[in-house]
């Protein structure tokens, strides 16, 4: 059984970097056809597909958030990494990471096959 663990910092100061890392169990991070990607939903709005990295290392980032954000992996230790960077208010909310094939869509989430818990995220001084 795949599973999803979100681990990181939950109170962030404004402009800092946020550091969040998933740790999966069941399998491989470079299993053939599958992508890794981090989601969240802000309070009030519907979930956000951040970005990915895929089985192979190659990585895509929603538009919006791509001046900001990176995912990485440590391979090894079963683990992809999200940091955003220069966060503020807007960016407090619950963060995923999840496991998709490679055939479905970033935001066709219902059709992710696994999924942490999500890690609370909060940005304040």
């Amino acid at each position: 059984q795949v599973r999803l663990q979100e681990s990181g910092p939950g109170l962030v100061k404004p402009a800092q970097t946020v550091s969040l890392t998933c740790t999966v169990s069941g399998t491989s991070i470079t299993a053939d056809y599958y992508y890794w990607s981090w989601i969240r939903q802000p309070p009030g709005k519907g979930q956000e597909w951040m970005g990915a990295i895929a089985y192979d290392g190659d990585t895509n980032y929603s538009p919006p958030l791509k001046s900001r954000t990176a995912i990485s992996r440590h391979i090894s230790k079963y683990q992809f990494t999200l940091q955003l960077n220069s966060v503020t208010h807007e960016d407090t909310t619950v963060y995923d990471c999840a496991r998709g094939q490679l055939r479905v869509p970033y935001a066709d989430y219902e059709n992710y096959d696994s999924r942490g818990q999500g890690i609370p995220v909060t940005v304040s001084s």
